[in-house]
């Protein structure tokens, strides 16, 4: 006689599945084994740093964490009658940076969101749009940023729309790319239970593609980040990337490695904001 065992439904299992690779991914022991990872890494590479500077002896090339703290102090303080860095606290200069940069992130997300939905639901703009789209995402910013001075000076205008035109991109591709493989059958339904186009578009199709879009913002400020040097190349100051290509023309190696630390740091306390956001909106992710 044989027993037939029920298999366990394909939701659970699912679930399950995700569940138990999330766990053997994760490194084991919670947060507080997370946070040890993480600042005996810091460590280590604190240790590479002091062993490099020492290696060289050339501050030049390679200044030491000493060197760069210093300068934290000096373009932080008024010193010698000098204040900051050209005039500006450091603060000031990350603070102008990361004006642009919200601006810039906030034009680009909000235009690439629209642009994704029109090319994800309306096939033949997304067969016009999408290559130009492409194009423009291969592009580095510097090679259009040379046309928007010519076009709009060198005020921030021409900043605006580099980080804006960067930004958008991503965001579009990601919202293009979710919102055309929304469920065919939830749409169906939707339709058939007497749902327009806009109210399937607002109540099915974007809470499906709300994870890829999120991921595309996510993606779409990092490139503002990584743009922000770029935007801030003419006329920059204040501004943490013009303070970094102004002290590149002087050899300041100490302030561009300040410079750098300022945007990365600040970088990863918006991706964690941006994280946390994600988090709370889309509860369900990887849990269907």
């Amino acid at each position: 006689m044989t027993t037939t065992v029920p298999a366990p439904p394909a939701a659970e299992t699912s679930i399950g599945a995700s569940t138990a690779a999330r766990g053997s991914l994760a490194p084991r022991g919670g947060r507080r084994r997370r946070v040890l990872l993480r600042l005996f890494a810091l460590v280590v590479l604190y240790g590479l740093w002091v062993v490099a500077a020492r290696a060289t002896s050339n501050p030049t090339f390679i200044p030491s964490p000493g060197a760069v703290w210093h300068q934290v102090v000096q373009t932080s303080t008024t010193h010698d009658g000098i204040r900051g860095y050209s005039g500006y606290l450091l603060i000031e200069h990350l603070g102008v940076s990361l004006r642009r940069i919200l601006i810039g992130s906030v034009i680009g997300v909000a235009g690439g969101v629209l642009l994704g939905v029109v090319m994800g639901t309306v096939g033949w703009i997304r067969v016009v749009i999408e290559p130009v789209v492409t194009f423009v995402r291969a592009l580095p910013p510097l090679a259009y940023f040379s046309l928007f001075i010519i076009w709009f000076g060198i005020d921030e205008t021409p900043k605006l729309w580099l980080l804006s035109i960067a930004a958008l991109p991503p965001v579009a591709v990601a919202t293009a790319a979710a919102v055309y493989s929304a469920p065919t059958g939830l749409v169906e339904a939707a339709r058939a239970l007497g749902a327009g186009r806009a109210q399937v578009i607002r109540d099915v199709v974007l809470p499906h593609a709300l994870p890829e879009i999120l991921t595309g913002i996510r993606i779409a400020v990092g490139v503002a980040y990584s743009s922000v040097v770029a935007a801030e190349t003419i006329n920059g100051v204040p501004g943490i990337g013009g303070m970094v290509r102004d002290a590149q023309r002087y050899s300041q190696t100490d302030v561009v490695i300040l410079g750098l630390f300022a945007i990365g740091l600040s970088g990863l306390i918006i991706d964690a904001l941006l994280r946390t956001a994600e988090n709370r909106l889309i509860p369900w992710r990887g849990q269907i």
